[in-house]
């Protein structure tokens, strides 16, 4: 509770909502959902001001044990759908999580069990909001991974996929979108008068790191950041920046004579910056997919002999399972695989030796919080701060029990 407190020092949150909370957890969003209920639930008391005049509370709906409202997307025989509200929600300020990587959740078809895509849950996300029936004071999103935020821009012939769902959420009513490292946030231009925030859990993954590997130096001596791509430059020249780290690139050379699983096959990574011989490198990129390129990537810096390797990415898919992973710690090419709890993990990766999950419901909570009661945003999405202060407590860790290198 403290530190919910602290974060804001003395910008009060001892204001009126927007409206009464409500939480909806889609498909594939319970473990989620329910973790923020749970730090939402606590902080009621804290950060609500009601007022009873007779019967009437002016926030109806803060007397409710939880803020989870319940909903289901049951399916005919076919696999056609529909969207069902089982608790009131008129005049509520609504959440709705949606991870559309769950790809564990499944319905029958035929009589056959059928893996829900990204697809199916945005149907479902789209069934929801219809059955509010537009009773809804305020309705969020927050949906981790951009539904085909991949293909978000045209090169030919091809559909844009990503702008067609912004745009037709805030048609149906949706007052804001919010979503997490955007694999292109310039995609929000296809939305100009709507609300739309990409967030990085920057901090998360590095606090994180820091709480299993407590020998780390961060210095320009014995550690570096590497970006795997150009597109990952600018999420690493932060971690550089915050840091106080020197920073190298690779670039892929790719075949665009053909085109493999949906993509242009890498040739060969191609390295530009300064040596890492003998430091600890942390990458850090969007998505890991098949993992293959981060492999190709730590093998191509320990031919530069460099020393540990810990790779970052906000979404850990693993399309291709984890025995390369595995393989690759045995041998020591990877150290750590860091990642969020922003989509669905498969068991045997949460698991492993070598993953390390950063829990992002907390921050999701103060993000709920802050928008509920009409506050500004601007503290949690900057964590300047917030890193500098963890590297202060964690230097001064490393110094009391001499793990403090000279």
């Amino acid at each position: 509770m403290t530190d919910f407190v602290n974060t804001w020092n003395n910008d009060s949150f001892l204001t009126y909502p927007e409206g009464p909370l409500g939480i909806i957890a889609m498909r594939g969003t319970e473990e989620l959902g329910e973790k923020v209920n749970r730090y939402l639930t606590r902080w009621r008391d804290h950060t609500e001001e009601t007022t009873v005049e007779g019967d009437m509370v002016t926030t109806p709906g803060q007397q409710r044990q939880d803020f989870l409202v319940r909903t289901t997307c049951p399916r005919f025989g076919n696999g056609e759908g529909k969207g069902m509200i089982k608790d009131s929600v008129r005049g509520y300020d609504i959440y709705i999580l949606c991870d559309i990587g769950a790809y564990n959740c499944t319905y029958s078809m035929y009589g056959r069990e059928v893996p829900m895509g990204p697809d199916e849950h945005y149907m479902d996300l789209r069934r929801t909001i219809a059955a509010m029936g537009g009773k809804a004071r305020r309705i969020t999103v927050i949906m981790p991974m951009l539904y085909e935020g991949r293909q978000h821009r045209r090169s030919s012939r091809e559909s844009l996929d990503c702008a067609m769902m912004l745009q037709e959420l805030v048609e149906m009513g949706v007052n804001n979108i919010i979503t997490f490292d955007a694999h292109d946030p310039r995609v929000q231009n296809a939305i100009p008068a709507g609300s739309f925030e990409s967030v990085m859990p920057s901090y998360q993954i590095f606090k994180a790191l820091l709480r299993k590997e407590k020998a780390l130096s961060i210095d320009k001596e014995h550690m570096m950041i590497v970006s795997p791509d150009e597109g990952a430059i600018d999420r690493n020249i932060f971690y550089a920046s915050v840091l106080g780290l020197d920073m190298g690139m690779f670039y892929k050379r790719r075949d665009y004579t053909r085109i493999v699983n949906g993509r242009n096959p890498i040739v060969a990574h191609e390295y530009i910056g300064d040596r890492v011989e003998g430091k600890d490198v942390f990458v850090a990129d969007d998505i890991i997919s098949s993992g293959e390129s981060i492999i190709d990537l730590a093998r191509e810096l320990k031919k530069r002999k460099a020393n540990r390797i810990f790779a970052a990415a906000t979404f850990s898919l693993f399309t291709n399972g984890i025995e390369e992973y595995n393989k690759a710690f045995a041998e020591g090419i990877i150290d750590r695989v860091i990642s969020t709890n922003l989509t669905y993990r498969r068991p045997e990766l949460r698991e492993a030796p070598w993953f390390i999950e950063a829990d992002m419901s907390k921050y999701i909570s103060y993000i709920i919080a802050t928008l509920n009661h009409n506050r500004s945003l601007s503290r949690l999405l900057n964590p300047y701060e917030r890193i500098h202060r963890l590297l202060d407590r964690y230097t001064q860790e490393q110094t009391e029990s001499g793990l403090r290198l000279v």
